[in-house]
């Protein structure tokens, strides 16, 4: 039999206190791993239906093969993955402010970590996502290089920031320094854990060409309901 719990790793950082632990979930016979950043719940490997919808919603909005991608958020890299696994992806870049969520992942204490690692077209940058949005961009190595596809799994929605650091990004003029890292016809991709709110998809509707919501239904076991997370999408013109 596993532990109840189970915590694998504490650092303090400069948003609050990182912890990774795994629990076990005796309702359903299962361990879980959970990532707690202060009070705050980021991310468990129970749940990761949305954040896998949002690399297969935005790239399969992408045209044509080879696609350059940008991952905002690495986490447990469900999303990175996702976007892995999609074989016209071409290069991807997972930028992850936390120090220590990249250090899970290269030394394999996440699952996934060998994965992304271990795929030659995957590169981990620490950084902050937002201040890159605002300035040169995403790939430290080639300042203004463009990209078929931004996805972003940082905050639990427009509206609940986890800091202070994205309280500009989410308004028009935020998305628009955003949208100038996208090629022609280049997608963003939103991960909400809130339904879908239709005034910010207003908001992405007056930057981008297209933008439009795709909720994400699937199954709470702890719950035994279904459970709706948003994916927002944006193409630019």
């Amino acid at each position: 039999m596993s532990r109840l719990f189970e915590e694998l790793d504490y650092r303090p950082t400069p948003i609050g206190a990182l912890v990774l632990r795994r629990r076990r979930e005796a309702r359903l016979g299962i361990d879980i791993l959970e990532i707690k950043l202060g009070e705050e719940h980021l991310m468990s490997d129970l749940f990761t239906a949305s954040e896998i919808a949002l690399a297969d919603l935005g790239l399969s909005a992408c045209k044509g093969e080879g696609l350059d991608v940008v991952v905002g958020g690495l986490g447990l890299g469900f999303t990175a993955k996702a976007a892995l696994d999609q074989p016209r992806t071409g290069s991807l870049i997972v930028v992850e402010y936390l120090e220590a969520v990249i250090d899970w992942h290269r030394t394999g204490l996440l699952p996934l970590g060998p994965d992304l690692t271990g795929d030659p077209r995957c590169r981990l940058v620490e950084g902050d996502f937002f201040a890159m949005a605002r300035g040169d961009g995403f790939d430290p190595e080639v300042p203004g290089r463009l990209f078929d596809a931004i996805l972003l799994d940082i905050d639990h929605s427009p509206d609940a920031l986890l800091d202070a650091r994205s309280e500009s990004f989410y308004q028009p003029e935020g998305l628009e320094k955003l949208a100038a890292h996208l090629k022609p016809g280049g997608i963003f991709g939103l991960w909400s854990d809130a339904l879908t709110d239709d005034s910010f998809t207003a908001r992405l509707a007056s930057v981008f060409s297209e933008a439009w919501a795709e909720p994400v239904t699937f199954h709470n076991p702890l719950q035994d309901k279904p459970f709706t997370q948003t994916v927002y999408l944006g193409r630019k013109g």
